[in-house]
């Protein structure tokens, strides 16, 4: 009698395979293939058939959702979530022919002013950066949130185009300038670590005529700078660093009838006669389509001297608080800013050196001290072992370290001279109006000559350091923290400043 075989159990949680959609595999089933009947696995004991099939059931889920995370990670990091993104970077670039550093935010490239100050200058004022190189002037808003100033969030005046553009940004106090905005306004050739200045071409000469003036327009590639000089009734133009083909022009116009244009190792030089009773002014308009040097000349213009008048005009105070590390309260910077803004009420240009607690540097300075009329650095007294307190006004004494500024002083008898430099006596009378109005306000202050103050012997006209006290003065301490104090030095300041040069322009020419 043959051994019946019995029939294999199935599992009461496992429905008949023939309730199965087409396609399931289940555990333990027989794939298509040959047979092998002696063929036996080793190794752990076989699970029922119920465990092995929960057992597959969670393997598959399992792998389903560590597909789905893998998956969700590429798309993730394929739409740029990269955790670097925005974090600055450092880089290499070569600016107008020299290696320099630069810094990368949010894939912009930036670079500090300290980096640009042989191409241009670099000023800060209530939140503007000012940049005046190649005969432009730019004006870009310092936006503290670095990601949006890298976007065209901001509006910027580069020269007399307005657009929208990266602007200036802070990273540790230091300010910096996106190289693709200063690009587009002077003109230059930019990519990511590169930075050229093309040299400039005068490329044409067009004219207008008028009724009392005419106008020469001169095309060139870039912004240059422009220097004027006139020399009798002959009036020249230097295009700095600008090419130019030697040939004279014919224009329109009655009041400048030709035009005399030659090249020279300066640059393009440009020149042609000023009519009797005429006067001219020049000034450069950017756009798109690159610079233009636009000259009107006739007798509708008044006649002046640019460089000298203007500054008559319209001096140019320079206010310098010195950073004095280990305060809590920055008070140089306080009194000067309240100085300056007392001093632009009343109609005064002002510039302070630094807007902020990073110290600009010592070039940055010096240039603002060279352009201005009034120079007046604030700063505390500090030396270890010295007890001293109270104000001091210090005075330039000795020569200055330009040998320029010190053959001026000695012609002081020239017309105009005066206008370019003063004398030292204009630093000594600058200090006894501001030594009086001091006074006036219950403040006492001494004055002492001083020959080791480098930015003091650079300045080429009335220069002063108004110590405002003394660090390792309790009395002192106490007194500057006194803001109605801090407050009556800056009106005094102010006043003194506002005074002397009243009376130097009353003075009028060849006085100071």
């Amino acid at each position: 009698m043959s051994a019946e075989v019995p029939a294999k159990r199935v599992a009461a949680s496992q429905p008949p395979v023939s309730q199965l959609p087409a396609g399931t595999l289940l555990a333990g089933s027989v794939h298509a293939g040959p047979f092998h009947p002696r063929r036996r696995r080793v190794g752990l004991p076989r699970l029922p058939h119920g465990v092995r099939l929960t057992l597959a059931a969670l393997s598959l889920a399992a792998l389903t959702f560590v597909t789905l995370i893998q998956a969700g990670l590429a798309g993730a990091q394929s739409a740029g979530a990269q955790p670097t993104y925005g974090q600055p970077t450092y880089g290499q670039l070569s600016l107008a022919g020299r290696s320099a550093q630069s810094v990368f935010l949010y894939g912009a490239e930036y670079a500090s002013v300290g980096t640009l100050s042989r191409l241009v200058s670099v000023y800060e004022s209530r939140g503007v950066a000012s940049i005046e190189g190649l005969g432009q002037v730019l004006l870009l808003p310092i936006d503290e949130d670095q990601q949006r100033a890298t976007t065209t969030f901001n509006t910027v005046q580069l020269g007399t185009l307005r657009t929208r553009a990266a602007t200036a940004t802070r990273l540790d106090g230091k300010l910096l300038v996106p190289l693709s905005t200063l690009a587009n306004g002077l003109g230059a050739q930019y990519s990511p670590g590169q930075f050229s200045l093309p040299r400039a071409a005068l490329e044409g000469v067009s004219s207008l005529s008028g009724k009392r003036s005419d106008r020469v327009v001169f095309s060139l590639s870039r912004a240059v700078t422009v220097r004027e000089e006139l020399v009798g009734n002959a009036l020249s133009l230097t295009l700095t660093g600008a090419t130019a083909s030697t040939r004279n022009y014919t224009t329109r116009g009655a009041f400048a009838p030709r035009v005399q244009v030659a090249a020279s190792a300066a640059g393009a030089r440009i020149t042609l006669p000023l009519p009797p009773g005429s006067g001219y002014r020049v000034y450069t308009v950017q756009d798109s389509a690159g610079s233009r040097l636009v000259l009107d000349i006739g007798p509708g213009i008044a006649l002046t001297l640019p460089a000298v008048l203007e500054r008559t005009r319209r001096p140019l105070i320079v206010l310098d608080p010195a950073s004095v590390p280990g305060r809590g309260s920055d008070v140089t910077l306080e009194v000067a800013r309240s100085a300056a803004e007392l001093l632009s009420r009343a109609g005064w240009q002002v510039r302070l050196t630094r807007d902020s607690a990073s110290q600009p540097s010592t070039s940055v300075r010096q240039d603002l001290a060279r352009q201005s009329d009034v120079f007046v650095s604030l700063d505390l007294g500090r030396f270890p072992g010295i007890v001293r307190s109270g104000v001091t006004l210090y005075e330039f004494a000795g020569q200055a370290p330009a040998q320029i500024v010190n053959a001026y002083r000695l012609a002081q008898a020239q017309p105009l001279v005066a206008q370019v430099v003063s004398s030292a006596s204009s630093s000594r009378a600058l200090s006894n109006l501001l030594r009086g109005e001091l006074k006036s306000g219950g403040l006492a202050a001494a004055q002492q000559p001083q020959s080791r103050l480098l930015l003091l012997g650079e300045a080429p006209k009335a220069a002063l350091l108004l110590e405002l006290g003394w660090t390792q003065s309790q009395a002192d301490s106490q007194r500057l923290s006194d803001t109605a104090r801090t407050g009556q030095m800056a009106s005094a300041l102010a006043r003194a400043v506002a005074t002397y040069l009243t009376a130097r322009a009353n003075a009028g020419a060849g006085q100071s």
